[in-house]
């Protein structure tokens, strides 16, 4: 039997980023490995959160040991201080990946959504669902925490791997 693939799904954002770990072997086999969401403290400036949130992430691709990572990239949002503090938040997720040689790949929400619930309309209870489903799992992780496997489980659809 082939190794399988480990994909770490991110959903990037200042005050929370989610993560989901799945194994993929084939076209047909697919497991749950492990999720959660990074939190950075309040208290603390943005540099310092942002710089809370490479550490987390760090200690994170130390224990998974991802082969590959899918981010979800945004490009708008209706906040112009929220949609700068994310790309910041995307930007520390991208270096921390980068900076132990884990190949990145990027999806959009559009796709993730369509990829999983067939509509690129779905709301995240639908998402949350879904991956739910996907991964046979007793309940849905929290909203970050499902969007992140979403991520993951996206690109595995997509027959990249």
């Amino acid at each position: 039997m082939a190794t399988p693939l480990r994909i770490l799904g991110i959903d990037p954002g200042l005050r929370c980023t989610g993560f989901g770990c799945i194994d993929v072997a084939g076209r047909h086999q697919v497991s749950y490995v492990g999720s959660g969401v990074i939190k950075p403290p309040t208290t603390l400036s943005e540099a310092d959160r942002l710089k809370s949130l490479y550490a987390s992430l760090t200690e994170l691709l130390a224990h998974y040991q991802p082969q590959l990572a899918v981010v979800e990239r945004v490009f708008v949002n209706v906040n112009p201080k929220s949609t700068l503090s994310l790309g910041q938040a995307r930007g520390v997720a991208i270096a921390a990946l980068a900076a132990t040689d884990i190949e990145v790949k990027e999806l959009t929400p559009l796709k993730i959504k369509q990829s999983i619930v067939g509509t690129g309309r779905a709301d995240k209870a639908q998402v949350a669902h879904m991956v739910c489903r996907l991964l046979s799992l007793p309940k849905a992780p929290s909203s970050d925490a499902a969007d992140a496997l979403a991520c993951a489980l996206a690109f595995w659809h997509a027959g990249s791997p």
